[in-house]
């Protein structure tokens, strides 16, 4: 095969990835254990919720007809019927000129249609004076406006977060359809590497990457396995390759992916599958490599910790999602004045690592290899492909890590 294929763009690099993930199967787990997955199915609500006309203070529910004109000076004088107590519905109705206190959650006795607030109002014995009108539907929640009974309250691909789980608890979803969580191998290649625990000595560096890679898929749902480093050696990481292939739904390689008479990873892709994508008009990330093996994807990253990082968040997160079942969302943005100019090749998209300093983000400029301008940055800003460069004075949208 030729050394490098053609680079493709960004968006076609990221397409490749989605149609190629392995879709798993789904499984139940009970509701406690369901935080962080992923929706295998659309939950409807099975009650309406709330239940009940529900008071969203503490106050006295009443007809909003009895308030019309109702102010300090000439407050409506209303009888106070009764008090609805909570968890319980009222058993008396409330006629014209009627009130009853009600607290924030109780239901709203027949008759009412409004509550007005307590700081609106005084009690006098059996008479409430309420200075101040109030609209119908005013401070309370309709029956049903929450979720309605057999309508989906959320829907299939959602990861769950801990208000998510709350609303499931609420609709009575016990039992929560999830997708199986991908399974991910995490290889580091490359002769120069050598373990945290130990010292670089001559030209040797600690491999960094693995355990940012690993912790990266954690974060994004994944189980990980390291299978630690390996040499550039054909025999040693054909054979790991494979045991990582056979013991995981997805391998991700760091490293040996560039452009150089030693690419065996590329190589040995090819060799038991695809190599669908090596170089992407990604900077910095171009030598990156899409294949599959097995019937399953494996993903390429350059050796650079930022290079890795970045490759990772923008190819790396869509391949995930789709494994994972999960909906693509948004990155998390945020908009800010760039500090200086930023120049630009045209024809791959740039992305440069900023600091984010009040409304301004700062770059941080440094070649691909360097660690430090990683843990200094708030996340990276996008150049387009088609852009020769930012302005200073610019607002643009940061991708926070």
């Amino acid at each position: 095969m030729s050394l490098f294929l053609h680079t493709v763009p960004v968006i076609e690099a990221i397409r490749i990835a989605r149609e190629i993930a392995m879709p798993l199967g789904g499984e139940e787990v009970f509701l406690e254990d369901a935080g962080g997955r992923v929706l295998a199915g659309d939950i409807a609500a099975d009650v309406d919720i709330p239940r009940f006309d529900r008071s969203v203070m503490d106050g006295y529910a009443v007809k909003a007809s009895d308030t019309v004109g109702a102010g300090e000076a000439i407050p409506a004088l209303l009888s106070l019927k009764g008090t609805v107590q909570m968890g319980k519905s009222p058993d008396f109705v409330l006629g014209d000129g009627e009130c009853a206190y009600i607290p924030t959650g109780g239901e709203l006795p027949e008759g009412s249609d409004a509550v007005v607030m307590i700081e609106h109002s005084e009690a006098i014995d059996d008479q409430v004076l309420v200075k101040r009108p109030v609209a119908s539907g005013e401070n309370l929640i309709h029956k049903g406006e929450d979720f309605t009974q057999g309508k989906a309250a959320l829907l299939k691909g959602r990861r769950l977060s801990p208000p998510d789980i709350g609303v499931l608890a609420a609709v009575g979803c016990s039992i929560v359809p999830v997708f199986q969580i991908p399974a991910i191998g995490v290889i580091s290649t490359g002769n120069e590497l050598i373990p945290v625990r130990e010292t670089p000595t001559g030209s040797q560096i600690r491999d960094s990457n693995s355990v940012m890679v690993g912790t990266y898929l954690r974060a994004a749902g994944c189980r990980t396995t390291l299978y630690g480093i390996v040499n550039d050696e054909r025999e040693t990481l054909r054979r790991v390759l494979h045991t990582a292939l056979a013991e995981n739904d997805a391998v991700i390689l760091s490293g040996g992916s560039s452009k150089d008479e030693r690419d065996l990873c590329a190589d040995l892709i090819g060799e038991c599958g695809e190599v669908l994508v090596h170089g992407v008009a990604i900077a910095p990330g171009k030598p990156t490599i899409i294949g599959r093996c097995m019937g399953k994807p494996v993903l390429g990253l350059p050796g650079h910790p930022a290079s890795a990082l970045v490759v990772l968040d923008r190819i790396g997160r869509p391949l995930l999602a789709a494994m994972s079942g999960e909906s693509l969302r948004s990155a998390c943005m945020k908009s800010a004045v760039l500090a200086q100019n930023i120049p630009s090749t045209r024809g791959r998209e740039d992305y440069v690592r900023v600091r984010l300093e009040g409304e301004y983000a700062i770059p941080l400029f440094g070649k691909s290899g360097l660690l430090n301008t990683l843990v200094q940055s708030d996340g990276i800003l996008r150049i387009p492909a088609g852009s020769e460069g930012l302005e200073k004075g610019e607002l643009i949208e940061v991708i926070l890590w």
